[in-house]
């Protein structure tokens, strides 16, 4: 085995694992010194991000973000409160979405991580003088949430619940979510 090989195996392996493998470890796997395998790993670690150098051997790092869709209604000039409350509480507004009876589901990227951010797209929008998109849907609409831990997420359900933002779910969107958790 040559050392691109060897570079592809050990990619693979961490890759494959969500445990860090020790330098001792690899170097016995492929009959090499530990030396080889740092060196090995450097190069990788140059054209690879996210391995990480632990105490108990190298590691992917693993993507500790969680998500969660929140049917939500409110009229346009609470859609800051609303906003201000998923951030607050730790979550960061990845899109909007409707479901239009005619146009089927409609989504858009807000990337909204700070109150700062939700100032700006307030701003954004009245000085453009357009409305929402759920205003197309009498209010309803969907946000993307992503937050650090499935704790949080519920925190932000409770918290959106508690603000009478959260809605109820009809019939066929339960369906649906049960299916995509299949």
């Amino acid at each position: 085995m040559n050392t691109s090989e060897r570079r592809k195996e050990i990619l693979r392996i961490l890759q494959g694992t969500e445990i860090p493998v020790a330098a001792r470890e690899l170097a016995a796997k492929f009959g090499v010194s530990r030396q080889v395998i740092v060196q090995d790993m450097a190069v990788i670690r140059a054209s690879t991000p996210g391995i990480l150098s632990t105490t108990k051997g190298y590691a992917i790092q693993q993507d500790t973000s969680f998500t969660r869709e929140f049917k939500v209604r409110h009229r346009q000039e609470q859609a800051a409160e609303e906003l201000n409350l998923i951030v607050d509480c730790g979550g960061h507004v990845k899109n909007i979405s409707i479901s239009h009876r005619v146009y089927g589901r409609v989504s858009a990227e807000m990337d909204i991580r700070s109150r700062h951010d939700v100032t700006e797209f307030v701003e954004a929008l009245n000085s453009s003088h357009s409305t929402v998109l759920s205003n197309a849907t009498s209010g309803y609409h969907y946000h993307l949430v992503e937050a650090s831990s499935q704790d949080r997420l519920d925190l932000i359900g409770q918290q959106l619940e508690k603000a009478g933002f959260l809605a109820p779910l009809q019939p066929w969107e339960k369906k649906e979510k049960e299916e995509n958790k299949l």
